[in-house]
């Protein structure tokens, strides 16, 4: 039956999916102390172990205690520690305090997970439709922290003086560096954007709608760091002619100066990942930087951000699984280009688009409208995935979002200009 949220899976389907997902998510954490899973870097990080115990807490308030009934909370106080943003579920723990939960440890937060996931395994069988299509957003939602799991990881660590490699990765030879940036050419016109599929979707992917776009080209690949370290050389950061106003600010409140994470030592630009420090790769894509250095970068380049729509439209014919996405635990970070276009993987790619509901959207019944809806103020959109987004995670009409000024994600930049 075709549902809200696409075709509903089979029992054993989804089941299939629920175990690989929550797996993945405990081997992603296999490296960590306990004290490493406990501590917040920021206020816009969250401890790894909240992440683990926050994406359980989903499926046993939304799955088990609405649909089983008998069902018993593994622990009465755990719904305030680990809620998130749902205002419709009460009271909850601050999230700027969320490193102060050093109890449950980390041993107490895996049995947590296991006696939600056995206690999953037995209802599935019986479970109405309705409770199948929120375990199937569960895992979707579970992908989205996997990320953030990542990158929260990675902050975390780069505070350390002595940055540590979680997952120490093999030294690469740096390649060449890919020819000048080729532009895809669209005549403009009305085009469909939006999800209108059988398959799964977030609902601020919808409704499909028309939007007309002008006459355009968009880059058929992004930023490397090569490029970006030659923007920097030319006083790209301290030039105020490209910058917005808010990004003019920004940079000189907060000393921005390159990307986050990177440094440089012996005069050679480094940047610092899971695999601990290295040398920029000048093929590999720029990562770890804002819509505001990407939008200076692009006044810079004589160029301009993509439009979301310009980008879906362009990426709609390449195939989403392709690229440099995460498909085991270990060693992230993006890496040279392949030749010809690729739209998805490596970076997740800044657009000028703002973060507001597609003409006709309207939220879910019940908490789960709180999902996405209520944060359509303020941020903006990107799209493409990267190499930390769970292999078949993101789709052409997927919708990322955040503020302006944040980069602690995998951020890359793609350019467009008007023809």
């Amino acid at each position: 039956m075709r549902t809200r949220l696409g075709l509903s899976p089979t029992p054993g389907a989804l089941a299939e999916r629920l175990a690989g997902v929550r797996a993945l998510s405990v081997a992603l954490v296999a490296p960590l102390s306990d004290a490493d899973a406990s501590v917040q870097s920021m206020p816009d990080a969250s401890p790894a172990k909240w992440h683990l115990a926050h994406t359980t807490w989903f499926f046993e308030t939304f799955v088990l205690r609405d649909f089983v009934s008998g069902y018993a909370l593994h622990d009465e106080r755990f719904p305030f520690l680990f809620n998130s943003y749902y205002e419709a579920e009460g009271r909850r723990h601050a999230r700027d305090r969320r490193g102060m939960i050093t109890r449950p440890g980390l041993e107490e937060v895996l049995a947590y997970r296991a006696y939600v996931d056995a206690a999953l395994a037995d209802a599935l069988p019986d479970l109405p439709e309705a409770a199948r299509e929120l375990v199937r957003l569960g895992c979707h939602h579970e992908e989205q922290h996997q990320e953030l799991l990542l990158t929260d990881i990675l902050h975390l660590m780069s505070e350390n003086p002595i940055e540590p490699e979680i997952w120490p990765g093999a030294r690469k030879v740096p390649v060449a560096m890919p020819g000048p940036i080729g532009w895809i050419e669209h005549e403009g016109g009305l085009v469909e954007i939006g999800h209108d599929s059988p398959n799964f979707a977030f609902d601020c992917e919808g409704p499909r709608h028309q939007a007309l776009l002008t006459r355009h080209a968009i880059a058929d690949r992004t930023v490397t760091n090569g490029e970006w370290a030659a923007f920097i050389a030319d006083g790209g950061y301290t030039d105020p002619r490209h910058w917005l106003s808010d990004g003019w600010a920004w940079v000189k409140a907060e000393g921005i100066d390159a990307p986050l994470y990177w440094e440089k030592r012996d005069d050679v630009w480094t940047r610092f990942g899971l695999d601990g420090r290295r040398a920029i790769d000048p093929a590999a894509p720029v990562t770890h930087v804002s819509f505001l250095e990407a939008d200076a970068y692009a006044s810079w380049a004589g160029a301009r951000l993509p439009t979301e729509m310009e980008w879906e439209a362009a990426a709609a014919s390449h195939d989403a699984d392709g690229g440099n996405q995460l498909d085991t635990a270990g060693p992230v970070e993006p890496r040279p280009s392949a030749s010809g276009p690729a739209f998805f993987g490596d970076v997740w790619e800044w657009t000028g688009s703002a973060y507001r509901p597609y003409p006709g959207f309207t939220p879910a019944d019940g908490a789960v409208g709180e999902y996405n809806g209520k944060f359509m103020s303020g941020q903006f959109v990107l799209r493409g995935g990267s190499c930390a987004t769970p292999r078949g995670h993101v789709r052409a009409c997927y919708r990322n979002f955040f503020y302006p000024h944040q980069r602690w994600q995998f951020t890359g930049v793609r350019l467009a200009k008007d023809v």
